[in-house]
């Protein structure tokens, strides 16, 4: 029981921070539906408390427009994590 609140606590983690970051080091995002699910988890980390990353009224505009505003821009940095494959 424990170990299932630890886990959700490091699930609920948010980084806030602004990143420094360029612009070149992101990846293309190479189909509709992985900018779907990238978008999905920015926007739960904004309806958390991140910051927007362009200038759009978070009181007024929903948390997934502002992220797909951000993939649009390249104002999010993400890279991804092939993980190891399991015999």
């Amino acid at each position: 029981m424990a170990e299932d609140k630890e886990k959700v606590e490091k699930e609920e983690e948010v980084i806030t921070d602004p990143v420094e970051f360029d612009p070149k080091d992101i990846p293309d995002i190479d189909s509709k539906y992985r900018l779907i699910l990238l978008a999905a988890q920015r926007a739960k980390q904004i309806q958390r408390g991140a910051s927007p990353r362009v200038d759009l009224d978070a009181r007024r505009i929903k948390p997934t427009t502002i992220a797909l505003e951000e993939f649009e821009g390249d104002k999010v940095n993400f890279r991804f994590i092939e993980k190891d494959k399991i015999s």
